[in-house]
Protein backbone atom coordinates (compact mmCIF):
# COMPACT_ATOMS: atom_id res chain seq x y z
CA UNK A 1 0.00 0.00 0.00
CA UNK A 2 2.73 2.61 0.97
CA UNK A 3 4.43 1.83 -2.90
CA UNK A 4 1.05 2.63 -4.03
CA UNK A 5 0.67 5.73 -2.20
CA UNK A 6 4.30 7.01 -2.74
CA UNK A 7 3.36 6.74 -6.59
CA UNK A 8 0.00 8.88 -6.27
CA UNK A 9 2.00 11.26 -4.37
CA UNK A 10 4.95 11.73 -6.69
CA UNK A 11 2.32 12.44 -9.13
CA UNK A 12 0.73 15.28 -6.84
CA UNK A 13 3.79 17.19 -6.00
CA UNK A 14 5.69 16.96 -9.01
CA UNK A 15 5.00 19.58 -10.82
CA UNK A 16 5.54 22.19 -7.64
CA UNK A 17 8.16 20.57 -5.61
CA UNK A 18 11.54 19.69 -5.74
CA UNK A 19 12.06 16.12 -4.48
CA UNK A 20 15.41 14.51 -2.79
CA UNK A 21 16.53 11.49 -3.73
CA UNK A 22 17.93 9.07 -1.69
CA UNK A 23 20.08 5.62 -2.91
CA UNK A 24 19.18 2.61 -1.47
CA UNK A 25 21.94 0.67 0.78
CA UNK A 26 22.78 -2.78 1.98
CA UNK A 27 21.61 -3.14 6.17
CA UNK A 28 24.38 -1.80 8.08
CA UNK A 29 25.81 -3.30 11.66
CA UNK A 30 23.43 -3.15 14.19
CA UNK A 31 22.99 1.15 15.16
CA UNK A 32 23.87 0.45 19.06
CA UNK A 33 27.27 -0.11 18.13
CA UNK A 34 27.99 3.20 17.67
CA UNK A 35 25.95 4.67 20.61
CA UNK A 36 27.22 6.17 23.62
CA UNK A 37 27.59 4.79 26.99
CA UNK A 38 24.55 4.08 29.61
CA UNK A 39 22.33 3.91 27.27
CA UNK A 40 19.31 1.51 26.74
CA UNK A 41 17.10 0.06 23.42
CA UNK A 42 13.84 -0.72 22.68
CA UNK A 43 11.99 -1.98 19.91
CA UNK A 44 8.20 -1.45 18.95
CA UNK A 45 6.30 -2.61 16.00
CA UNK A 46 3.89 -0.35 15.06
CA UNK A 47 2.81 -0.82 11.35
CA UNK A 48 4.50 2.02 8.93
CA UNK A 49 8.16 2.39 10.45
CA UNK A 50 8.16 5.99 9.31
CA UNK A 51 4.92 6.71 11.35
CA UNK A 52 6.81 5.69 14.84
CA UNK A 53 10.11 7.29 14.16
CA UNK A 54 8.08 10.83 15.24
CA UNK A 55 6.68 10.44 18.21
CA UNK A 56 9.58 8.65 19.97
CA UNK A 57 12.10 11.57 18.03
CA UNK A 58 10.36 13.83 20.13
CA UNK A 59 10.57 12.39 23.56
CA UNK A 60 12.58 13.61 25.97
CA UNK A 61 15.63 10.97 26.98
CA UNK A 62 15.10 10.10 23.25
CA UNK A 63 18.55 9.95 21.54
CA UNK A 64 18.12 8.37 18.00
CA UNK A 65 15.55 5.61 16.50
CA UNK A 66 16.27 3.48 13.67
CA UNK A 67 13.38 1.87 11.29
CA UNK A 68 14.23 -1.54 10.84
CA UNK A 69 13.23 -5.45 10.52
CA UNK A 70 12.80 -8.05 13.65
CA UNK A 71 11.27 -11.45 14.39
CA UNK A 72 11.85 -12.79 11.18
CA UNK A 73 13.77 -15.90 9.70
CA UNK A 74 15.87 -14.14 6.77
CA UNK A 75 19.39 -13.12 7.29
CA UNK A 76 19.74 -9.46 6.08
CA UNK A 77 16.19 -8.68 4.82
CA UNK A 78 15.79 -5.46 2.25
CA UNK A 79 12.47 -3.95 2.43
CA UNK A 80 11.21 -5.43 -0.74
CA UNK A 81 11.63 -8.97 0.65
CA UNK A 82 10.01 -7.98 4.30
CA UNK A 83 7.05 -6.08 2.23
CA UNK A 84 6.12 -9.59 0.63
CA UNK A 85 6.27 -11.36 3.80
CA UNK A 86 8.03 -14.41 2.67
CA UNK A 87 10.83 -13.14 5.84
CA UNK A 88 8.67 -13.18 8.97
CA UNK A 89 9.80 -9.69 9.76
CA UNK A 90 7.77 -6.94 11.12
CA UNK A 91 8.32 -3.31 10.44
CA UNK A 92 9.76 -1.98 13.61
CA UNK A 93 11.31 0.85 15.41
CA UNK A 94 14.49 0.58 17.42
CA UNK A 95 14.68 3.26 20.56
CA UNK A 96 18.21 4.67 21.39
CA UNK A 97 17.35 6.07 25.22
CA UNK A 98 18.44 7.54 28.09
CA UNK A 99 17.11 5.37 31.13
CA UNK A 100 17.98 8.45 33.48
CA UNK A 101 15.64 10.68 31.84
CA UNK A 102 12.82 8.81 30.18
CA UNK A 103 12.02 5.16 31.36
CA UNK A 104 10.92 2.00 29.63
CA UNK A 105 7.32 2.63 31.16
CA UNK A 106 7.03 5.56 29.47
CA UNK A 107 8.28 4.56 25.97
CA UNK A 108 5.48 1.66 26.30
CA UNK A 109 2.67 4.25 27.14
CA UNK A 110 4.06 6.12 23.48
CA UNK A 111 3.90 3.00 22.06
CA UNK A 112 0.27 2.19 22.97
CA UNK A 113 -1.56 5.18 21.90
CA UNK A 114 0.42 5.28 18.35
CA UNK A 115 -0.97 1.70 17.33
CA UNK A 116 -4.33 0.05 16.73
CA UNK A 117 -3.78 -2.86 19.60
CA UNK A 118 -7.08 -4.49 18.29
CA UNK A 119 -5.97 -5.27 14.41
CA UNK A 120 -4.37 -8.74 13.55
CA UNK A 121 -3.77 -8.42 10.11
CA UNK A 122 -1.65 -5.23 9.82
CA UNK A 123 -2.54 -1.81 10.60
CA UNK A 124 -4.42 1.12 9.26
CA UNK A 125 -4.65 0.91 5.55
CA UNK A 126 -1.30 -1.61 5.32
CA UNK A 127 -2.09 -4.96 5.29
CA UNK A 128 0.12 -8.09 5.81
CA UNK A 129 2.40 -9.61 8.71
CA UNK A 130 5.38 -6.97 8.19
CA UNK A 131 2.55 -4.60 9.56
CA UNK A 132 1.30 -6.08 12.41
CA UNK A 133 2.43 -4.76 15.98
CA UNK A 134 4.22 -6.24 18.46
CA UNK A 135 6.79 -5.74 21.35
CA UNK A 136 10.13 -6.74 21.58
CA UNK A 137 11.74 -7.22 24.96
CA UNK A 138 15.68 -7.25 24.84
CA UNK A 139 15.78 -8.54 28.57
CA UNK A 140 13.68 -9.71 31.19
CA UNK A 141 13.02 -6.23 32.94
CA UNK A 142 11.46 -4.92 29.75
CA UNK A 143 9.42 -8.28 29.54
CA UNK A 144 7.80 -8.08 32.63
CA UNK A 145 7.20 -4.62 32.48
CA UNK A 146 5.56 -5.10 28.49
CA UNK A 147 3.34 -7.69 30.17
CA UNK A 148 1.92 -5.73 32.89
CA UNK A 149 1.33 -2.36 30.39
CA UNK A 150 -0.30 -4.80 28.05
CA UNK A 151 -2.22 -6.11 30.80
CA UNK A 152 -3.27 -2.83 32.17
CA UNK A 153 -4.72 -2.66 28.85
CA UNK A 154 -6.72 -5.29 28.64
CA UNK A 155 -7.91 -4.85 32.36
CA UNK A 156 -9.25 -1.52 31.55
CA UNK A 157 -11.73 -2.73 28.97
CA UNK A 158 -11.32 0.12 26.53
CA UNK A 159 -11.36 -2.86 23.94
CA UNK A 160 -12.38 -6.13 23.72
CA UNK A 161 -9.29 -7.74 22.51
CA UNK A 162 -5.99 -6.64 22.60
CA UNK A 163 -3.66 -8.56 20.12
CA UNK A 164 -0.25 -7.20 20.13
CA UNK A 165 1.95 -9.91 21.26
CA UNK A 166 5.68 -9.44 23.43
CA UNK A 167 8.01 -11.40 21.96
CA UNK A 168 11.88 -11.81 22.46
CA UNK A 169 14.06 -9.80 20.23
CA UNK A 170 16.86 -12.12 18.16
CA UNK A 171 18.06 -9.66 15.89
CA UNK A 172 17.19 -5.83 14.72
CA UNK A 173 18.44 -5.42 10.65
CA UNK A 174 18.31 -1.49 10.15
CA UNK A 175 16.39 -0.49 7.02
CA UNK A 176 17.64 0.83 3.95
CA UNK A 177 18.48 4.22 4.55
CA UNK A 178 16.16 5.75 2.44
CA UNK A 179 13.40 4.56 5.18
CA UNK A 180 15.36 6.27 7.79
CA UNK A 181 13.93 9.25 8.88
CA UNK A 182 11.34 9.67 6.39
CA UNK A 183 9.21 12.25 7.98
CA UNK A 184 11.90 14.59 7.58
CA UNK A 185 13.29 13.72 4.41
CA UNK A 186 9.67 14.00 2.65
CA UNK A 187 7.37 15.48 4.82
CA UNK A 188 4.94 15.97 1.80
CA UNK A 189 5.10 12.39 0.79
CA UNK A 190 5.46 11.73 4.41
CA UNK A 191 1.67 13.67 5.07
CA UNK A 192 0.03 12.75 2.21
CA UNK A 193 0.88 9.20 3.15
CA UNK A 194 -0.18 9.17 6.57
CA UNK A 195 -3.33 10.95 5.39
CA UNK A 196 -4.43 8.45 2.95
CA UNK A 197 -3.92 5.80 5.44
CA UNK A 198 -6.29 7.01 7.79
CA UNK A 199 -3.77 6.55 10.44
CA UNK A 200 -4.58 9.59 12.83
CA UNK A 201 -8.66 8.84 12.02
CA UNK A 202 -7.99 5.88 13.27
CA UNK A 203 -5.98 6.89 16.42
CA UNK A 204 -8.27 9.57 17.50
CA UNK A 205 -11.35 7.12 17.37
CA UNK A 206 -9.68 4.40 19.61
CA UNK A 207 -7.61 6.97 21.69
CA UNK A 208 -9.24 10.23 21.69
CA UNK A 209 -7.62 12.61 22.87
CA UNK A 210 -5.07 10.84 25.17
Amino acid sequence: MKKILLTYTIILFLSSFTTLSYATENNTTHSTQTTPSKTAVAVFAGGCFWCMQPPYDKTLGVIKTVAGYAGGHTKNPTYEQVSQDTTGHYEVVEVIYNPAIVSYKKLLAIYWRNVDPTDVGGQFCDRGNSYRTAIFYTNEKQKQLAIASKQALIDSKRFKKVVTPILPLKRFYPAETYHQNYYKKNPLRYKFYRYTCGRDARLKQLWGKD
